[in-house]
């Protein structure tokens, strides 16, 4: 089972890969330790001297709307975000978060539901989110086994160095 459970940060929609990772900070490559700096600065200034490793992203509809760029799931990675659950997300960003490990899920109505600071847990594997106070289940989505497989190994990266490539080498 992929359990999830932390604090939530509540925002609402249409959070974009600018306000998650501020284009005016990528203009050379930032480390991850430099790369987490940045979270959320775009909505929240210093958003990562009050975020604890761990803790959920809960938002409203079109989470990560914008541009393709990958540096807004990797700097909430790079930040030990547990877990981001939305109403929906923006296409590219969704799968940018799949593909560098960072777990993400869709949720109807988990905004509504969810305040800044509740407990809330995430079931990957099923999709179930609980909201602790109440005891409230929540139905988001459930991944295929593939996309699971990829979370559980740290991203597409990782993925492919432990399947294929040892696959290629026993060729």
């Amino acid at each position: 089972m992929l359990l999830i459970k932390g604090n939530a940060w509540v925002f609402g929609d249409d959070v974009s890969t600018d306000d998650i990772a501020p284009s005016v900070y990528l203009t050379q490559y930032l480390p991850p330790e430099k790369l987490k700096e940045i979270a959320m600065e775009g909505i929240d200034p210093g958003f990562y001297k009050k975020f604890h490793a761990g803790d959920l992203i809960v938002a409203a509809n079109n989470f990560g709307c914008g541009s393709s760029r990958e540096e807004a799931p990797m700097a909430l990675k790079s930040l030990a975000v547990g877990v981001v659950v939305a109403e929906s997300f923006g296409r590219i960003f969704y799968r940018n978060a799949i593909n560098v490990g960072l777990p993400v899920v869709a949720c109807p109505g988990i905004s509504e539901r969810v305040a800044n600071g509740d407990s809330v847990s995430v079931d990957l594997e099923t999709g179930r989110v609980t909201i602790e106070k109440t005891g409230e289940i929540l139905q988001g989505e459930e991944k295929p086994e593939f996309l699971l497989d990829i979370l559980r190994k740290g991203g597409l990266l990782e993925h492919l160095r432990q399947t294929v490539v040892p696959e290629l080498m026993a060729e």
